[in-house]
């Protein structure tokens, strides 16, 4: 799941270098810290936060298929 963030990430921004993703494992859930260049971060959360509810829906519907919870935090 860390992998495919990732790539999403590098996608949309201009400095793919710079994005960084962290997982952290929880008792019941996998927290996927998500960080960008601070010029970047406008387009990996989208107008009106539409992009990152969509990454978010990717990350669920994955999440569904392995069993597991994840939740993505997009970090400054």
């Amino acid at each position: 799941m860390k992998d495919l963030v990732e790539s999403i990430a590098k996608s949309l921004v201009d400095h793919p270098d710079d994005v960084e993703v962290t997982e952290v494992e929880g008792e019941q859930t996998t927290v996927l810290e998500l960080r960008v260049a601070q010029e970047d971060l406008g387009k990996v959360i989208g107008k009106k936060g539409r992009t990152a509810q969509a990454i978010r829906t990717i990350v669920n519907a994955g999440g569904m298929k392995l069993n597991k919870r994840f939740v993505l935090e997009i970090l400054e």
